[in-house]
């Protein structure tokens, strides 16, 4: 995706659009835990998505690795463990990918990389 750039936040990527953040991994919290252990997860990564419709569509069907915490209500994102990225088809994540950068880039770099695409926005 053009004009990205990536920050490193406790040795996290953080890959931003316009000072915008669309994808980073987060650092281990309280609020994202292995169920049996109680271990935190080590592998989080927040993508942000178009709306809290897109964001109820993938964390609302079980068989999703797609997840949210409390922490995240109200924010148009999802949770996604590192560990269970190959359980998502490779064009779902780009399509993912691709989404979160035109969630978080300008009006004007949205619209150009659409056309440059023939997509509609």
């Amino acid at each position: 995706m053009p004009h990205v750039t990536v920050f490193r936040s406790d040795s996290n990527p953080i890959y931003q659009v316009g000072s915008k953040s669309f994808v980073f991994f987060r650092t281990p919290r309280p609020d994202a835990v292995d169920p049996e252990t109680g271990e935190r997860y080590r592998d989080v990564i927040v993508i942000w998505v178009a709306s809290e419709g897109d964001k109820l569509a993938l964390v609302q069907d079980e068989s999703s690795p797609f997840f949210t915490v409390p922490h995240f209500d109200g924010h148009a994102s999802v949770l996604l463990r590192a560990s269970r990225v190959g359980e998502v088809e490779r064009d779902e994540i780009v399509e993912l990918v691709q989404d979160a950068w035109l969630a978080q880039a300008s009006r004007r770099r949205a619209e150009a990389w659409l056309r440059e695409h023939d997509l509609q926005g």
